[in-house]
């Protein structure tokens, strides 16, 4: 099963940028598809839900759809859960 993680991010957040590139490593390394979203971009583009529902605690990392961790990468929790 391909597993999907997404980053949600906006221009500017430094916090955002460290957590893009920890996934980019952990991607390659767990075998996951890491796509990264930035909130305010979708928003612009008429995709308002995810920047209501997410835009005051970014970073966060949706697994599989479901959100996962946010402010930071749960490195532990998200190895975990990719072995399940």
């Amino acid at each position: 099963m391909d597993r999907r993680v997404e980053l949600l991010t906006r221009a500017g957040c430094g916090t955002c940028a460290k957590a893009a590139a920890r996934l980019a490593e952990l991607s390659s390394e767990l075998g996951f598809t890491l796509t990264v979203t930035d909130v305010d971009e979708a928003a612009a583009a008429g995709d308002k839900a995810l920047r209501a529902e997410f835009g005051d605690r970014l970073p966060v990392v949706l697994l599989d759809g479901r959100e996962h961790s946010y402010w930071e990468v749960d490195e532990p929790r998200l190895r975990a859960d990719l072995a399940k």
